[in-house]
């Protein structure tokens, strides 16, 4: 397989490792399952809402199962022990060569102590800081072209090396093709999404906090949700690029008075202190003992293991293997045929009405190969990524790995873990005898081949 997979934690710490199974992970799953089941109603409440929602909900889902496959694997009393003694074993290695220990002995001892610190404040930097593309607090669409526009026209006067890193001049394209979509926006939806988000904020940081009473005052979450998407005009994307006016439109932005302008103008300094703490006190000092150990670890292993994930271009090399699954196996290769037996005619198991009508003519092969499975090593990022057989003959596109896959963000376990392709004979079989596709196929089948130039 050759792709650019995106982000592993094979190589974190016990300390950090621990808070993600004992605090991170389950808080972050709970608060999935409770947003699931609020979309879920709401899209049950009507087709239009079905419809807005349908993509909010898939995320979620994804979310959620991602998750919980992380969870599920550090949980895992094989992988944890696993995990413990390989960090034991590296850091003995290390006491036995002085010169080295001194170099990067200290590097676990400082990792800790940046994750206890910031573990107690992990909330309020969810909610008033959040990501860089909008705080925790506020999941609105809305809320999040608001803060571009507050925070773009104020980072863009700066160099370039001065700015909120989201603002540089190589993230410029992306922020402005973000912030000018025109993708809709829907109030109901958006109404409902910043409810449930101020209710946590209001639930996590305690009715108490400062922030919490700055925001919401007297006001319900949902009283206060409903004020500011009536009361935003940035649905228009004339408007939004005319307060932009090419990133020099500070003045104008600030002297604007949409409700979610305002309400980025009120939260931005707490935001900003918060982001500062923490990238001066956590982020630094993480990022410099994390460089520490990967240095020592290289110098003790060599390349005998590889580093993290970051989108970089990877080669992995495995083979077409089942695996035990519980009392039964499960076979490498799947059918097309398995697709129309485990069809329901519901929602998650509805075939489109072309593949149906494509197999009730007959023009379907049911015994064509589908998906397969494979031992290679694969994480999030290499969806779309080619499958190669040994000369180097394309095979099939990953898309998914199974359930155990999902530990591999932890470590890879050839036992369980799997990548899922599609095969090319399913996408060659899809695209002739259900899409009608022949101008492709016959690109994609080398010339003598049984079917190639047919129209």
């Amino acid at each position: 397989v050759s792709g650019n997979p995106g982000s592993t934690s094979r190589d974190e710490t016990i300390a950090q490792l621990q808070v993600a199974r004992d605090r991170g992970l389950p808080e972050r799953l709970l608060m999935l399952a409770e947003y699931r089941g609020q979309l879920t109603e709401f899209a049950k409440s009507s087709p239009e809402h079905a419809r807005i929602s349908e993509g909010d909900l898939r995320r979620v889902e994804n979310s959620y199962k991602a998750l919980l496959g992380r969870f599920q694997a550090l949980t895992t009393e094989t992988l944890w022990t696993k995990l413990s003694a390989h960090e034991k074993e590296l850091r003995a290695k290390l006491k036995a060569k002085p010169a080295l220990q001194k170099e990067h002995g200290a590097a676990w001892e400082q990792l800790a102590k940046a994750v206890a610190e910031f573990t107690p404040r992990r909330f309020e930097y969810g909610y008033v800081e959040g990501s860089p593309r909008g705080a925790g607090a506020f999941n609105s669409r809305l809320y999040q072209i608001a803060r571009t526009l507050v925070r773009g026209t104020e980072e863009l006067p700066k160099p370039n090396d001065q700015r909120l890193k989201e603002f540089g001049d190589s993230k410029l394209p992306a922020v402005k093709q973000s912030l000018f979509s025109k993708a809709p926006i829907y109030d109901d939806l958006e109404v409902l999404e910043l409810t449930f988000s101020l209710t946590k904020m209001r639930q996590d940081l305690g009715t108490d906090s400062a922030f919490v009473k700055k925001i919401l005052g007297k006001k319900s979450p949902e009283d206060l949700a409903k004020e500011l998407v009536a009361g935003s005009k940035l649905r228009d994307v004339e408007l939004r690029q005319k307060l932009w006016a090419d990133g020099k439109g500070k003045d104008s932005v600030r002297a604007s008075d949409d409700a979610m302008i305002k309400l980025v103008l009120l939260t931005d300094p707490d935001a900003r202190a918060t982001r500062k703490w923490y990238e001066d006190s956590i982020e630094a000092p993480e990022k410099k003992a994390s460089e520490s150990i990967a240095r020592a670890r290289f110098a003790l292993e060599g390349t005998k293991s590889y580093p993290d994930a970051t989108f970089t271009l990877r080669l992995s090399y495995g083979a077409v293997k089942g695996w035990q699954e519980g009392d039964h196996f499960v076979k490498p290769l799947t059918e097309i045929a398995g697709a129309f037996d485990r069809a329901t005619g519901r929602e998650p198991f509805e075939l489109p009405q072309s593949w149906i009508k494509a197999s009730e003519e007959k023009r379907l092969n049911g015994t064509v190969p589908f998906n397969l499975a494979s031992t290679n090593d694969i994480i999030g990022g290499n969806s779309g990524s080619p499958v190669f057989n040994k000369d180097l003959q394309i095979t099939g596109l990953i898309f998914d790995g199974n359930i155990e896959s999902l530990g591999g963000e932890y470590g890879f376990d050839e036992s369980v873990n799997r990548a899922v392709a599609v095969t090319q004979s399913a996408l060659v079989e899809a695209l002739d005898h259900v899409y009608g596709a022949k101008r492709i196929v016959n690109e994609l089948k080398p010339a003598g081949a049984p079917g190639a130039g047919q129209k």
